[in-house]
This record gives structure tokens, C-alpha cells and sequence, in this order.
């Protein structure tokens, strides 16, 4: 079991001891899946205000599939394009949307959501994966989320090529 003793009170530093603690949780797993869950598990468990913390998979065609998640159930399939999700697959883009009930085409898997941070996961020019972070509260997050997730994911990447 792991127990890390992360501060939550800086948000830089928050996401400085998160990447150390993703590097030490995934450092010696070749298991994409465990490696992933384990990056939800953390997530979730340490960034506040948070309903929904995982990732959804990009396989053959333009087509997420969800993988390990925290929260409650999920959409399944999201088509490249459509949602948050889907426009950061399309875009390889960071979406940090404010309101998703403002964004064209959001797809509600949880009608509490209110804010959206998803962040494209690539390693080798290759779409793997993206981490989608929703929040019930509107305008939850800010850029540096949006940094600070990218380099976590930046961490994760290589560790579920």
C-alpha cells in the first residue's frame, strides 16, 4: 500500500509532489492499465473538488474507449470531435472548459458536472489516451491545472505506450 503525504495548500507544489508520487507508483510496472489506474486513484484522491477522475483510451479508429476511472459510471465510447473529450482527441489540445453546459456538443455522463479539464496524452506523435478531470463546481480549473496535469501526463505517457 501505498501513502503519500501531499500538501494541497500551494498548487504548485501540489502538482510537483503528485509527479513524484506518479513517478513512484509507475516507474517499474510495464502494465499500462495498472498504470493507469493508479494515476486515477492518486488524482482523485489528492486534487480537491473533483466528481469524476480517469482516463478514456484511444484505440483503432477515431473512436475513446474508457479505461480506469474513479467516480461514478461513465460514458463508454466517445467519437473523436464530440464533447470535451472527443475535441481534445481531435485537437491533441488541452480543454479547460469553465461551463460545460456552454460547450457545443458535451456530453453529460454525470448531469453534476460543471467544469472539464481534459488533457491529450501522446508519446512518439501517437495518441494514447486522454485524462478527463471533471468538477461539480463551474470555473474549477485553472491554467495552472491545466500545466500542472499536462506534466503529470507528460510523466504517465511513456509508461502506457
Amino acid at each position: 500500500m501505498y501513502d503519500f503525504a501531499i500538501d494541497a495548500a500551494d498548487t504548485a507544489a501540489l502538482y510537483h509532489e503528485l509527479g513524484q508520487a506518479l513517478d513512484a507508483l509507475t516507474a517499474d510496472e510495464p502494465d499500462a492499465i495498472a498504470n493507469m489506474a493508479n494515476a486515477a486513484a492518486l488524482i482523485w484522491q489528492y486534487l480537491p473538488d473533483l466528481n469524476w477522475a480517469g482516463f478514456y483510451r484511444a484505440l483503432a479508429g477515431d473512436v475513446l474507449v474508457l479505461g480506469p476511472f474513479q467516480g461514478k459510471p461513465a460514458c463508454i465510447r466517445i467519437p473523436f470531435g464530440q464533447g470535451v473529450c472527443g475535441a481534445a482527441a481531435a485537437t491533441r489540445q488541452v480543454q479547460r472548459i469553465d461551463d460545460v453546459h456552454a460547450f457545443p456538443g458535451h456530453i453529460a455522463c454525470d448531469a453534476a458536472s460543471a467544469s472539464e479539464l481534459v488533457v491529450p496524452i501522446v508519446h512518439d506523435g501517437r495518441l494514447l489516451a486522454v485524462l478527463d478531470l471533471d468538477s461539480p463546481t463551474r470555473g474549477r480549473f485553472a491554467p495552472e491545472d491545466a500545466v500542472g496535469c499536462a506534466a503529470l501526463m507528460a510523466i504517465l505517457a511513456p509508461r502506457i505506450a
